[in-house]
């Protein structure tokens, strides 16, 4: 499961960035735009609670 995301996000930015670039060629805004969405995949960011809950010394 865990090697289909990664997979999927690479092919997700792959075709972004084929768009980006197709898009530019012809003048299409409307394509430049979803490549644009396309690369922008990115991994959730941890919550602050979670952070805190990282840098917080454990106790014996």
């Amino acid at each position: 499961m865990r090697y289909a995301l990664i997979v999927a996000a690479v092919l997700g930015v792959a075709l972004g960035i084929a768009a980006v670039v197709l898009g530019g060629a012809d003048d299409s805004p409307g394509l430049q735009l979803i490549g644009v969405v396309l690369v922008s995949v990115r991994h959730p960011q941890p919550s602050t609670r979670q952070l805190a809950a990282r840098l917080r010394p454990t106790l014996p």
